[in-house]
């Protein structure tokens, strides 16, 4: 009696048993389900009612008019966003070295200043379709120009570059003596101050800051180093970079696209969508 006993208790034991192991798997299985389900961005910023984009001091994509507002190319194509979304737009200078961080800490919602689509960057976030035609570029004094005529001539130069910017990648690409700043215009300011002999920049950049009419009409670009695009970086996985591209394809159409890029004067930059 005292076995079967013992047996049935036994025998009831391996039985819960069994279904708790059946009822955790199926838990880590919802669990991990649920992981993989990433948060709606798109509910997300119009549930918080804001929609915060990550910028650089960086003209003629974001900068400030006399009335301390960000203006620039970008910054007006992101109020169109914003407004198609239903949401304010708040614009948050960050550190570029990191733009991803900021990102997935939620501290900003999209990296929105000119940035190109590099392998890092289209592996690190979820990026929406070029938009922009850009070229880095050597800028250096006017009375230098005249020698700087391409990489060969370029290389026996001290630069500046922005750190984490496609510029630094071109430096080191060319394998050229250089210091890391905190920003294309600190790169700007080194080579007007003769710390350094020339610095990287982005075309666009350059066509807006330096030159007749700039606050450093003594300097000038000359050498493209690279060509390539500009995108729109969200979150991994997020279904914001979707929505970002809709909006492109729709402004394009309409012409508020070309109409805000003619008011920066990089309309001839555009990429069709």
């Amino acid at each position: 009696m005292r076995k079967k006993f013992l047996a049935s208790t036994l025998a009831l034991m391996m039985g819960l048993s069994m279904v708790a192991c059946g009822s955790s798997a199926t838990d880590n299985k919802d669990a991990a389900n649920g992981a993989d389900t990433a948060e709606s961005d798109v509910e997300y910023i119009k549930d918080k009612g804001t929609l915060i984009v990550g910028i650089t001091d960086f003209a003629p994509m974001d900068y400030k008019d006399d009335n301390g507002e960000w203006i620039g190319y970008d910054a007006d194509l992101a109020r169109e966003v914003a407004e198609a979304l239903g949401v304010d737009v708040e614009f948050v200078e960050i550190d570029w070295d990191n733009k991803i961080l900021e990102l997935q800490n939620k501290s900003i919602d999209v990296v929105w200043n000119g940035m190109t689509l590099t392998p890092e960057v289209e592996n690190s976030m979820e990026c929406t379709v070029p938009y922009l035609n850009n070229a880095q570029v050597v800028v250096v004094n006017k009375d230098k120009a005249a020698d700087v005529t391409s990489v060969d001539t370029a290389a026996d130069l001290s630069f500046a570059v922005e750190s984490g910017s496609a510029g630094e990648a071109a430096a080191e690409e060319n394998g050229f003596d250089y210091v890391a700043v905190k920003s294309q215009s600190d790169a700007v300011m080194e080579v007007s101050a003769g710390t350094s002999d020339a610095c990287i920049i982005d075309l666009l950049m350059a066509g807006a800051m330096v030159g007749e009419g700039t606050s450093y009409d003594n300097l000038t670009h000359t050498v493209e180093l690279t060509t390539e695009e500009y995108g729109v970086g969200c979150r991994q996985g997020s279904d914001l970079a979707a929505f970002i591209n809709d909006q492109f394809k729709t402004m394009y159409d309409d012409g508020t696209m070309e109409k805000i890029a003619t008011t920066y004067g990089v309309q001839e930059a555009i990429v069709a969508q």
